[in-house]
């Protein structure tokens, strides 16, 4: 098993370099992948600054990308869980943050919008200190 850099994920995901395309491609028909979760908060970064991927862009992009046999991100449950909150409009970083707490009695935040977000999709608190 093999763990790749963000640079990886986003030729494979965007095409961009056709040499490093095919090259990310046959790595990832060959190799068994792990994602670490700071690539993927990087990769969602990149696809959404560099390249104007929308939220639901993004999501997709990662739901092919692990719904691959050989390919799995660390944290696959915190992951998992992130995408789809991400597809219901919080922000990317604080659904991996919320996701990550869910061991916690409470995710403490002055951001308000996080707050609102994370009540309308899930029953976990999310609250102002």
């Amino acid at each position: 098993m093999i763990s790749v850099d963000t640079n990886v994920v986003v030729r494979l995901l965007t095409g961009d370099d056709p040499k490093q395309f095919q090259k990310a491609r046959e790595l990832f028909e060959k190799e068994e992948i792990i994602i670490t979760i700071s690539v993927i908060l990087e990769c969602e970064w990149v696809l959404r600054y560099a390249y104007q991927f929308k939220p639901l862009e993004v999501a997709e992009a990662f739901e092919s990308l692990f719904g691959l046999s050989n390919v799995m991100p660390q944290e696959q449950t915190v992951i998992f869980n992130a995408i789809e909150w991400h597809k219901q409009g919080l922000d990317f970083a604080d659904a991996i943050h919320l996701a990550k707490s869910q061991d916690c009695d409470s995710l403490a935040t002055f951001d308000q919008k996080f707050i609102a977000m994370a009540a309308r999709i899930t029953c976990f608190p999310v609250k102002a200190p």
